[in-house]
């Protein structure tokens, strides 16, 4: 569309609005009314061009205006909004720029829709904001003068259809991490922003006891368990009018008092790792988190920097035998070329040269590697001791080697 052509439809959807607001009444307008106050304005225009106004005009004046239709695509993973000018999204994995475009004035107006309803503030005084939509989608927000190109709006969407486990992985490898779940492990998924680490928890939480009594802990809520014991909790940012701010932290520690069979940390950023592997050390088996990491061995090296920043006293060996005894698996997932995500190792935590933790791999790819070597942390539960089918497979295969080596 042309620069002038798109600059008058953005007029047009402007004094349609501003006609809404002038003759607001206690009964909202229906698509009829709206489409009589486009024909006042615009007498020409064809009825799928006023159709496309009142749809544009009616998105202004509920939601988030002209991200609605972007946000109603269920492909549509992030909306970014980079200051003035075009909207980018993120679609089936792959970036894309839209036909969309937004002023400063719209996004002003995006930005107020979201923090206004939470009691939030979106200022030069307060530039960094993080909110989450009704349905549960995260939204950050950064302000001029941090922003320097104008207001830069992120927003995250987490798909409403659960993904199957056996989505990430091969069949081998996904009977490893539900043997795994199953025998009550701690776990860990690691990866890169935008590489599937919460939807691959939701679906490794797709595995546990319909009946345990879970407790999640999360920056912004967004896993989705099936269970029907489940508890829910949410951080709170500080608020305008006083309100103290309430952590992962804090929020982790009252889980360990809601009487939990599981806790699931969303994500793990900062000192709360510490009260984690607390939590794993003291009977709460089959814990879950996530967090950001190239691989298995750096996510090991972040959880224990991580810890050291809850305790100033506390060694690092200390740190080490707290990995050591509370971590059992670490998972990392990748997201490919294709915007597929994937599973890329499976790893178990072991004890390594010079006081180190260690991960070993137990799964590399779509293949079984080798088979773990810590137990099931609930004894009732022997799938583990054989590592699963994607162990028994391995075992079948190394068998076959084995033949065909003496077969030569």
């Amino acid at each position: 569309m042309p620069r002038d052509r798109r600059t008058d439809v953005v007029e047009l959807d402007a004094r349609v609005h501003r006609r809404v607001l002038v003759s607001a009444t206690d009964r909202p307008l229906d698509d009829p009314a709206l489409a009589d106050l486009v024909r006042k304005e615009a007498p020409l225009l064809g009825a799928d061009q006023v159709a496309g106004v009142v749809s544009r005009v009616r998105a202004r004046i509920g939601g988030l205006g002209p991200l609605e239709p972007l946000l109603a695509d269920p492909r549509v993973n992030d909306v970014l909004v980079n200051g003035p000018g075009p909207v980018w999204v993120e679609r089936s994995g792959r970036l894309e720029r839209t036909p969309l475009e937004l002023d400063r004035p719209a996004i002003d107006l995006l930005v107020e829709r979201v923090v206004a309803p939470l009691g939030l503030r979106a200022d030069r005084t307060n530039p960094v904001v993080d909110a989450r939509l009704p349905d549960g989608s995260r939204v950050h927000v950064v302000l001029p003068p941090l922003a320097v190109d104008g207001p830069a709006v992120t927003i995250r969407r987490f798909g409403a259809a659960a993904v199957p486990l056996g989505d990430f992985c091969s069949p081998d490898v996904a009977d490893l991490l539900a043997a795994a779940i199953d025998a009550g492990l701690n776990m860990v998924v690691c990866g890169g922003t935008g590489a599937g680490k919460t939807t691959l928890l939701n679906a490794m939480c797709g595995h546990l006891a319909f009946g345990e009594r879970v407790v999640t802990v999360e920056d912004t809520a967004e896993l989705r368990l099936p269970g029907e014991h489940v508890v829910r909790l949410e951080t709170r940012p500080a608020s305008p009018d006083g309100l103290a701010a309430v952590g992962v932290r804090e929020l982790v520690r009252a889980a360990l008092r809601m009487r939990p069979d599981r806790i699931i940390v969303g994500e793990v950023r900062g000192a709360e790792a510490l009260d984690m592997l607390q939590a794993m050390n003291t009977g709460h088996d089959g814990s879950l988190s996530t967090v950001h990491a190239n691989g298995t061995a750096d996510a090991l090296r972040r959880i224990e920097t991580m810890a050291l920043m809850g305790s100033i006293d506390l060694p690092l060996a200390a740190v080490r035998e707290q990995v050591l005894g509370a971590l059992d698996v670490l998972v990392r997932v990748v997201r490919g070329a294709s915007g597929a995500r994937l599973v890329a190792e499976v790893a178990e935590v072991v004890a390594g040269p010079g006081h180190a933790v260690a991960a070993r791999p137990l799964a590399a790819g779509r293949r079984c590697v080798a088979h773990p070597t810590r137990p099931a942390r609930r004894p009732d539960v022997a799938a583990w001791a054989t590592g699963g089918a994607g162990v028994t497979s391995l075992t079948a295969d190394a068998s076959s080697h084995a033949a065909d080596r003496q077969g030569t």
